[in-house]
C-alpha cells in the first residue's frame, strides 16, 4: 500500500512541476500601443516597397520566375529585421515575432512568384 501511495505522490509531483514549467513558458497576451502598430505597419510597407522595386529591375526580368522570386526575396530580407526589432523593442517573444515574419515572407513570396509567372507567360505568348 505504501508503494502505491508513494508512486502516486511521485507521479502527481512530476505532473505539477510540468504544469508550472509550462505556465512559465506561455506568453501572456499583451497589448501593443498604437505607435508600435504604426511602426510595424510602416516597416511592412517598406518591405513590400523593397520587393516591388526589386521586381521592376530589368535583370530579374531575364531570369526564370522561381529564380527571380528567390533573388527578390533575398535582396529584401534585411528589411524584415527592422520589423523584428520593433517587436523585440516592445518585448514580444521572439517566437511570436518570427511566426509573424514567416507568415509575411510566405505571403509576399507567393504574390511575387504569381506576378512573375504571369509576366513570364505573357512574354512567351508574345505579348509586350
Amino acid at each position: 500500500m505504501k508503494a502505491i501511495l508513494t508512486a502516486l505522490l511521485l507521479l502527481s509531483s512530476n505532473w505539477t512541476y510540468a504544469e508550472e514549467a509550462k505556465k512559465e513558458e506561455e506568453w501572456h497576451e499583451t497589448t501593443l500601443s498604437d505607435e508600435t502598430i504604426k511602426k510595424i505597419q510602416q516597416a511592412q510597407y517598406t518591405y513590400k516597397k523593397c520587393v516591388v522595386d526589386a521586381m521592376s529591375k530589368p535583370e530579374f526580368a531575364q531570369l526564370e520566375s522561381r529564380n527571380a522570386t528567390d533573388a527578390v526575396i533575398r535582396q529584401c530580407e534585411p528589411v524584415l529585421g527592422d520589423i523584428r526589432k520593433v517587436y523585440t523593442d516592445v518585448e514580444v517573444p521572439g517566437v511570436i515575432a518570427d511566426r509573424h515574419l514567416k507568415k509575411l515572407r510566405i505571403q509576399v513570396t507567393r504574390s511575387v512568384l504569381q506576378e512573375l509567372m504571369y509576366k513570364e507567360a505573357a512574354k512567351k505568348a508574345g505579348q509586350p
